[in-house]
C-alpha cells in the first residue's frame, strides 16, 4: 500500500475508520471515533464487512438469499451506529459495506481514501481476549498504513471523553 494520505492538506479533512461488527464493544469505537472527529473537524467513515465463507451455495438461490439477509444486517448494523455518531458528534459518518476478508476489506478501503487517518477499534475486555478483528489485525499492526487506535471495551462514556 503506497497511497500517500493527504487528511490535512488543503480541500481534505482527516477521518477515522471505525468497524461495525457483531462484538459488544464496537460501540466504544464509534464513541471514541465520534468525540474525536469533533476536536478535530475530521470526519468518520464506518465499514462493516460481511464475511462470505458458506456463500458458496447455489442451489435454489440460498447464497443469493444468504447475501440479501447479510446486506439487510449490514444496513442495519450501520444505522444503529450512525443513529450513536449523530447522538454523540451531530455527524453524519459515510458507510462502507464489503464483503471478503475483514483485513483485505479494511486494508482496501483505507487505500481507497486518502483522508483515512486512523483506524479506530475497541477491544473486549473479558477473559475471551481482545476480539477476531483485533487479534487478526495483530500480525499486521507493525506494518500497518496507518496508526490504529485501540479503545478499552470497558471504558464509560466519561472516560473516552477525557481523552477524546
Amino acid at each position: 500500500m503506497t497511497t500517500q494520505r493527504r487528511s490535512y492538506e488543503t480541500g481534505h479533512k482527516p477521518k477515522c475508520l471505525v468497524i461495525v461488527d457483531d462484538t459488544a464493544e464496537w460501540d466504544r469505537a464509534v464513541y471514541y471515533a465520534s468525540r474525536w472527529a469533533i476536536r478535530v473537524g475530521g470526519g468518520v467513515v464506518m465499514l462493516r464487512v460481511i464475511e462470505t465463507e458458506d456463500q458458496n451455495q447455489q442451489w435454489l438461490g440460498v447464497a443469493d438469499i444468504m447475501r440479501a439477509e447479510a446486506q439487510d444486517d449490514a444496513n442495519a448494523a450501520l444505522d444503529r451506529a450512525a443513529g450513536r455518531a449523530n447522538g454523540i458528534a451531530a455527524i453524519t459518518p459515510e458507510r462502507v459495506i464489503r464483503e471478503g476478508d475483514p483485513t483485505d476489506q479494511i486494508l482496501d478501503v483505507i487505500d481507497k481514501d486518502v483522508d483515512i487517518s486512523m483506524l479506530v477499534l475497541a477491544a473486549n475486555p473479558g477473559p475471551e481476549g481482545p476480539g477476531p478483528i483485533i487479534t487478526t489485525m495483530a500480525k499486521t499492526v507493525g506494518s500497518f498504513p496507518i496508526p490504529v487506535v485501540i479503545v478499552p471495551g470497558d471504558l464509560s462514556d466519561a472516560d473516552i471523553d477525557g481523552l477524546s
